[in-house]
């Protein structure tokens, strides 16, 4: 896990399309929108958004809705996911979306952003979960 010095013409790029994706978010009770793009092998950009609900076990993180989608889409290897947040310091995705990208976006680089693109961390599925759950491993 290491701070970029600098964002590149092509993460900010990305990063941009999952801050486009964030001013969709649907988040009237937390008030704390994320936006994610995911980039699949085939360059193909799936974006999402956090969707909250009363019943907050039923809302979805973005990390999730754009993994998801290019799944369900029929991306078979993710290479790169971008995730931005509302804080001044870099996004940190939560447990359920660290064993999501465990799995479905193992061998990607991934971008953690704040707010205004100025601190961003690349990392990887590994470094979020060390030891994560796998049943394919088994």
């Amino acid at each position: 896990m290491k701070y970029l010095d600098r964002v590149d013409e092509q993460t900010a790029y990305f990063l941009n399309l999952a801050k486009e994706a964030q001013k969709k978010a649907y988040a009237p009770y937390s008030r704390f929108k994320v936006g994610a793009a995911a980039v699949g092998s085939s360059r193909k950009v799936y974006t999402g958004c956090n969707i909250e609900n009363a019943s907050y076990p039923l809302s979805i993180c973005a990390e999730r809705v754009a993994l998801f989608k290019a799944i369900s889409e029929g991306e078979s290897k993710i290479k790169a996911l971008y995730i931005i947040g509302p804080e001044n310091e870099p996004i940190s995705p939560c447990g359920a979306c660290r064993q999501v990208i465990f799995e479905l976006a193992r061998n990607s680089t991934i971008y953690l952003s704040n707010c205004d693109m100025t601190k961003v961390i690349e990392t990887n599925s590994k470094e979020l979960l060390p030891y994560g759950f796998d049943l394919k491993e088994r």
